[in-house]
């Protein structure tokens, strides 16, 4: 997959397939308009292109709003894309500015002239253009003035999926992350940099990583304890990790993400982490003291041993 930050460079060979999205999470909805859009490419000569954006829109257009977490960073988002098997990723820059242009300044300039589109893709709901006054009926008459087709994902082949990255979302957030899962068709997972903690895991033979999770608008799931696989080095490990503010040691309101290694001994001061969340194990609880603690752990060490089995 060739991927282009300026849209300058993007200088196709064969008939350009393209879709537009902002394709939070790549979840079997995206993954089946991906699909169709490759084998159109395909039976065609044709190359498979997205377009996607960066900053999120929502970002640029509702700044003062920051309630909007995504289920993907950017980087995992590429990862995801480039596994999917497309030709080519735009990403482009939206702004303000680019989000006043004209419906048909945005096909006119923009996918013909730009992107040199041939067949467009989209789903049944997509909107565009200054206002989102554009639609697929709007499409189809500028198809005809613009010699281009445009076909649509019907909504009966994106609600037979019942699947949006809205609810996915929701599912994180309320801890469901099986169902999370469920929705994406892979593990929900979290990455972040070992930092310097407080050490009070290695004084009850629990010691723990904790990370420091970069990307502000990265979603975190529930507070609460989750069994997960975390990779480290390349290597992949079972664990057990630990969401919210530590109420038994800490008087902070302050969240943290820590994680035990299953089966693990070593300095990762510095590392990264990624987190393949499986299963949440149970909520945050405020126990008497640390002997309480150490014997809840142990219970939490042989449910996730199960569950990672």
């Amino acid at each position: 997959m060739k991927i282009y930050r300026n849209i300058a460079e993007f200088n196709p060979d064969k008939k350009v397939f393209l879709t537009v999205g902002t394709f939070d999470g790549i979840h079997f909805g995206h993954q089946k308009l991906i699909e169709s859009l490759k084998q159109k490419a395909s039976e065609a000569g044709g190359e498979s292109v997205i377009l996607t954006f960066a900053p999120h829109p929502r970002l640029v257009l509702f700044p003062e709003n920051d309630s909007l977490k995504l289920i993907n960073t950017l980087e995992e988002k590429i990862e995801r894309l480039e596994k999917s098997g497309i030709d080519h990723l735009i990403i482009y820059p939206f702004s303000k500015e680019f989000s006043r242009i004209s419906a048909i300044e945005y096909v006119r300039d923009f996918l013909i002239k730009e992107i040199n589109v041939s067949t467009l893709i989209i789903g049944y709901d997509h909107q565009f253009g200054r206002n989102r006054e554009g639609d697929f009926n709007y499409l189809k008459e500028l198809s005809e003035l613009y010699n281009f087709k445009v076909e649509e994902i019907s909504a009966q082949d994106i609600n037979d999926i019942n699947v949006s990255s809205t609810k996915i979302r929701t599912a994180i957030l309320d801890g469901n992350i099986h169902l999370a899962n469920n929705y994406l068709g892979y593990p929900f997972s979290l990455t972040g940099e070992v930092i310097e903690g407080k050490r009070i895991g290695h004084t009850i033979g629990f010691p723990t990583a904790n990370l420091y999770i970069e990307d502000a608008q990265k979603i975190v799931p529930k507070n609460g304890a989750y069994a997960a696989w975390a990779k480290l080095d390349n290597k992949w490990h079972k664990a057990m990790l630990n969401i919210g503010t530590n109420p038994t040691v800490n008087s902070m309101d302050n969240v943290s993400v820590e994680v035990h290694l299953l089966h693990f001994s070593g300095d990762i001061y510095g590392k990264e982490i990624t987190l393949n969340f499986i299963k949440r194990l149970r909520s945050e609880v405020k126990f008497e003291g640390l002997d309480q603690l150490k014997n809840q752990l142990r219970l939490d060490k042989s449910q996730a041993e199960k569950i990672l089995t």
